[in-house]
């Protein structure tokens, strides 16, 4: 089998990346939503990215255009009845996740491949809720999906060596890397990068530094493009809260637990450059180091 048409459930900044380079790359693609504002709001990222491409000049208003013409939005599953593979974009809510697998799994024929893009779930509590376990994976992008070159391509002790094979194959067509893990929560990236990240919130809470010092350290130390303190607000605290918890209940490791600090936080509103408030304040003309009081 060949994958040639792709379905993609969730247009938010992840699924409209995924969408964005699947029909660049010549797929047929088709975007589902529970709600035509959602496919609005990310067709313009994909707008905006589009141009931006242009006016570097990597593209052309007819390659726009032809993109654009490969992209589909829908607001009913249905729609993605003809996939060869669904990748899953939507919130970090396996009951949602598994409802929407199981009616894909009704639905669509034999040799549809269905994958999930969760950064932290295990892909075999969601493979459980299909009939399709063998054709079924994990395809974690990371964001920006048009910029970052990788893809983790997770296999269950129930995938296919060919559903492996072909998800690769896929991720290679769409100009990625894609590298091997095996099923476990946080897989490779976020396996190592959440504790890190929970330990620079450690080393600020117990008052051995202070944001910028911490930051300045692992740049300068370590050659890091970026601090853990700028990562955070970049990712999102509640998004990594999540992530963490999620990990904290599979391994049951104090290495995985968010420290005080961080729920404290999110209760405040401080959820990073999103909501222009985190570990560094965004209100001004530049980032300042936000006073928490510590």
């Amino acid at each position: 089998m060949k994958i040639e048409k792709v379905g993609v459930l969730g247009c938010g900044l992840m699924g409209a990346g995924i969408a964005q380079v699947s029909a660049q790359s010549g797929f047929e693609t088709v975007v589902r939503e529970i709600d035509q504002q959602f496919i609005d709001k990310g067709f313009g990222i994909i707008e905006k990215n589009l141009k931006r491409s242009m006016e570097k000049g990597k593209i052309s208003g007819g390659d726009k255009d032809a993109i654009f013409a490969r992209l589909k939005g829908t607001l009913d599953l249905e729609d993605l009845r003809n996939c060869d593979l669904i990748i899953e974009a939507v919130v970090e809510d396996l009951n949602l996740k598994n409802e929407m697998f199981s009616e894909l799994d009704r639905i669509c024929p034999e040799k549809t491949i269905l994958a999930s893009n969760t950064s932290s779930l295990t892909i075999m509590a969601m493979a459980a809720s299909t009939n399709r376990t063998d054709r079924f994976c994990g395809l974690h992008f990371f964001n920006p999906v048009p910029v970052m070159q990788l893809v983790e391509v997770v296999r269950t002790i129930a995938t296919s060596g060919e559903t492996t094979e072909m998800c690769v194959e896929f991720c290679k067509a769409i100009g990625k890397k894609p590298i091997l893990t095996k099923d476990n929560s946080g897989f490779i990236v976020n396996r190592l990068l959440i504790p890190y990240l929970l330990d620079a919130i450690r080393v600020y809470e117990q008052g051995l530094a202070s944001v910028e010092d911490i930051d300045t350290g692992m740049k300068l130390g370590l050659n890091y493009p970026m601090g853990p303190m700028v990562l955070l607000d970049f990712v999102g605290l509640d998004t990594t809260y999540n992530i963490a918890n999620i990990m904290f209940e599979e391994y049951r490791e104090q290495r995985f637990a968010p420290p005080p600090l961080l729920k404290k936080m999110i209760l405040a509103g401080y959820f990073g450059r999103k909501s222009g408030m985190g570990f560094y304040d965004y209100s001004g003309d530049k980032p300042v180091p936000n006073d928490l009081g510590l």
